[in-house]
Formats: structure tokens, C-alpha cells, sequence
């Protein structure tokens, strides 16, 4: 790939041609088909042709998507894609809305407003005042939270050290006694409990219904991750998989993945407004702001920003409300069809079929010995699919992961005989 670059910084400048395809020609071997149909390996979408259109027209625009006053069209526009959001989640229609650049600064936007929220509860001003000598909050997580909640808590000053995980066993769901034994330990200390929706393994949701109600009654904040497993809401068939998710505080989502929009796009949604507001609020003598149009400054993390909103717009005015339940829909029954079709091969054990979008299989040789990783590497060297290991239980099995609006039935049986092919070659 560095080949047909400089070797070192060039001393004049090169035709803008030029440039363009020396950049593509260094790109193209290390390219990754994630927008395609075959692509399995992680919760990645393809990109909608609205959206993606969207996204170029937002690159050559160039808007710096910052206030009303530097772009008005980035600042109305993202109002409408809000506006939009909140309706295709069923969340809250008074919930504050930020469009970052995706689920990790999601997680940080979001749980600054917790961090606001529990701390103001006690008193304390934290953004006036810092953390040094507030109460300290302790942040109970289901034990299989993505690590991009733990390092938000990072880069929020909370630390690592203050996540308490909740056994969430193999169903990867917390019992209700679990979190009420939790929230006893210290009853009175500042907590934020982190939920949620669509575990990266099997997709598992804890139950909103029962959870939330019993952290607002000790005054817990409640944060849901829902990089994916949050648009299950935007389907009638899936929707009891997050039922009582609209209980929560705030929640952090990704367009990215089941809405198929371009990179980068994450949302961070608050119940609290003025939390949010406050956790990120900013001005300067220079900026004209605070008009009769929503600031997006107000909301983000980000000084200078895209109008990363306007790619979302898109696909969800491209779907619509039924377009985006069918595309949900069909991403989990294309899910089960490869899980099922694989677990069917010789040498495959099933070890969780998909509940929503997400599965995992164990490859065998004939002597028992565990080859998931071999299967893998092979599988992906065919060029049919691209999937991906992990680990659950002890054991490394094959994740399934299906996400892409483009996903047919044909993609299925290829990658089914591509894994069968596979396996038999190495056992």
C-alpha cells in the first residue's frame, strides 16, 4: 500500500490528479468489503444510496455544523433528523439529541450528562468544580458491557476502577435481584447503571421494564448502550426484545450500524436536556449563538464538526418507518439462516442462535479439538465471506453479525457453503 506514495514528504506539491490516484491505487489493497452483503464479521453496515450521496454532498458543502450562525442549513436540518431519530426509536420526543462520530463518544456525551446529573443531586457543580473532592460515583455495569463504556468512563475522569459489574450470566442478562442487591451495598452514593441492548455476542437486552423502575427508585441514572440493539425498538417484530427501553436516562446508538448510514455517525439521546446542555454547553466573544434555532455546540463534545446529521436524515427518510422494520427484520432472519445453516455442517456446534442479530458457532476437528480460528482464517481467505472469532464461555467461536441493508438470500447460502468448505478442508 505505500508504494505508490512518497517515500517522504514531497519538496513540491503534486497535480490533484495525480494525487487522487495515487491514493487510490495505494488504498485498493487494503480496502474491506464491509459495505458489501458477505460482510459478518463485526456490526458493520453498508451504506444507504441516500445516505451515502447525502454524505459526499456534506463533504463538498463543507459545513462546519458547529452553531445556527455557521450553518444554518447543518444546524435546521440536524433538527429534523433529531426530530426523526427520536420518533424511529420511540424515545421520548422531549429527549436532547447529539450526532457525534459514533458510539464511543456517544457513551462519553451521555454519561457526561450522567456524571452532571447524579453529582448535581448531592450538590456538586462538577463542571465548575471538577472531581477532585466529589462524592464519587460508583457506576453499575452489566459484566458483558462493551469496552467502549469503560474507557468513556476513562476519558471522563470516573476510571475504570469504578465500574461494578453485574453478573449477567450466560443469558448475558441482569436479574432484578442482582441490581437491587448492588444498589443496597452503598444506598446513598451518586449511580449510574449501565444496560444493555444487544450484547456484541448474542444480542442479549436486559429487562428495562423491571431495571429501570428499580434504579429511579434509589435515583440512579439508567444508560443504555444500544450501538445496535436500540433500533430492535424500531420494529414491531423485535421491539419486545427492548421493551421498557424508553424508561431509561439516555442512551447511545450508532447510524453507522443498523441504519447504514456512511462513517462517521453516532447519537448520543438524553432525557435530561439540561443536563446535556450543561455537560457540554460552550461559548466565546466571537460566536453568535443561543438563536431561536438549536445549537448543535450546545450538545456535542465537538468544536468543529460536520454535518454528520444530515447522512442520517437521509436514510431515514430513505427507509421510512416500514423500510426500517423490514430491514431489521431481515437482517435477523438472514442472522439465523447462516447460524443455522452452519450449525448444520459436520464439525459445527451451535452455541447461540440468533436472538436478534447476532450468533455464535464452534468449529470442531474430528478429534475434538477447538479450530474456530482456523475456520475463520479460511472462510475469509475464500474471499466469499468475512466473519470474525471471539470468545464466549472459555471457548473461541465464530461471531455472526448481520447488519447490512443489502444482505440477500443469496449472500446466505454463499457464505454457507463457504463455511462448509472450510471445515471440511481442515478437518
Amino acid at each position: 500500500m505505500r508504494a505508490p506514495l512518497p517515500t517522504s514528504f514531497p519538496e513540491r506539491g503534486i497535480p490533484a490528479s495525480d494525487v487522487v490516484r495515487a491514493i487510490a491505487a495505494a488504498a485498493d489493497p487494503g480496502l474491506t468489503g464491509s459495505a458489501g452483503g458477505r460482510f459478518f464479521a463485526w456490526v458493520k453496515g453498508g451504506a444507504l444510496p441516500a445516505a451515502l450521496a447525502t454524505d459526499i454532498m456534506c463533504s463538498g458543502w463543507d459545513q462546519n455544523a458547529v452553531l445556527a450562525s455557521t450553518s444554518p442549513a447543518g444546524a435546521v436540518l440536524e433538527e429534523v433528523a433529531g426530530q426523526f431519530l427520536l420518533e424511529a426509536l420511540r424515545l421520548p420526543s422531549d429527549a436532547s439529541y447529539a450526532f457525534v462520530t459514533g458510539c464511543q463518544m456517544a457513551h462519553a456525551t451521555a454519561l457526561a450528562a450522567a456524571r452532571h446529573a447524579v453529582l448535581a443531586r448531592k450538590g456538586w457543580d462538577v463542571e465548575a468544580k471538577g472531581l477532585q473532592g466529589a462524592p464519587v460515583i460508583r457506576v453499575l455495569a452489566n459484566a458483558h458491557h462493551h469496552s467502549s463504556v469503560t474507557r468513556a468512563l476513562r476519558l471522563l475522569g470516573l476510571g475504570s476502577e469504578c465500574i461494578i459489574p453485574l453478573d449477567a450470566g450466560r443469558t448475558g442478562m441482569v436479574a432484578p435481584d442482582v441490581l437491587r442487591a448492588a444498589l443496597a451495598q452503598e444506598p446513598h452514593a451518586p449511580t449510574i447503571v449501565v444496560l444493555n441492548a444487544g450484547d456484541l455476542n448474542i444480542g442479549a437486552c436486559d429487562d428495562f421494564a423491571a431495571l429501570c423502575p428499580i434504579a429511579h427508585a434509589v435515583g440512579a441514572w439508567v444508560h443504555v448502550d444500544g450501538a445496535f440493539g436500540l433500533w430492535a425498538n424500531a420494529s414491531p417484530r423485535m421491539a419486545s426484545l427492548v421493551k421498557g427501553v424508553e424508561l431509561a436516562d439516555s442512551w447511545a446508538t450508532d447510524g453507522h450500524k443498523w441504519l447504514n448510514t456512511p462513517y462517521d455517525c453516532g447519537m448520543a439521546i438524553t432525557r435530561d436536556a439540561a443536563a446535556h446542555s450543561a455537560a457540554m454547553r460552550m461559548t466565546a466573544e466571537y460566536l453568535t449563538s443561543g438563536g431561536p434555532v438549536r445549537d448543535p455546540m450546545d450538545f456535542t463534545p465537538e468544536w468543529s464538526r460536520r454535518a454528520r446529521a444530515l447522512p442520517a436524515l437521509a436514510a431515514l427518510m430513505e427507509l421510512g418507518r416500514d423500510g426500517l422494520a423490514a430491514m431489521i427484520k431481515r437482517c435477523c432472519d438472514h442472522a439465523a439462516a447462516i447460524f443455522d445453516g452452519i450449525s448444520d455442517l459436520p464439525g459445527a456446534t451451535g452455541i447461540a442462535r440468533p436472538t436478534m442479530n447476532q450468533g455464535l458457532i464452534r468449529f470442531d476437528a474430528a478429534d475434538g479439538t477447538n479450530i474456530s480460528d482456523a475456520v475463520i482464517a479460511a472462510i475469509n481467505a475464500g474471499g466469499e465471506a468475512f466473519v470474525s472469532g471471539g470468545l464466549w464461555d472459555g471457548e473461541r467461536v465464530m461471531r455472526i453479525s448481520v447488519c447490512g441493508w443489502n444482505t440477500n438470500a443469496d449472500d446466505v447460502a454463499r457464505t454457507v457453503v463457504a463455511a462448509g468448505e472450510a471445515l471440511s478442508r481442515l478437518r
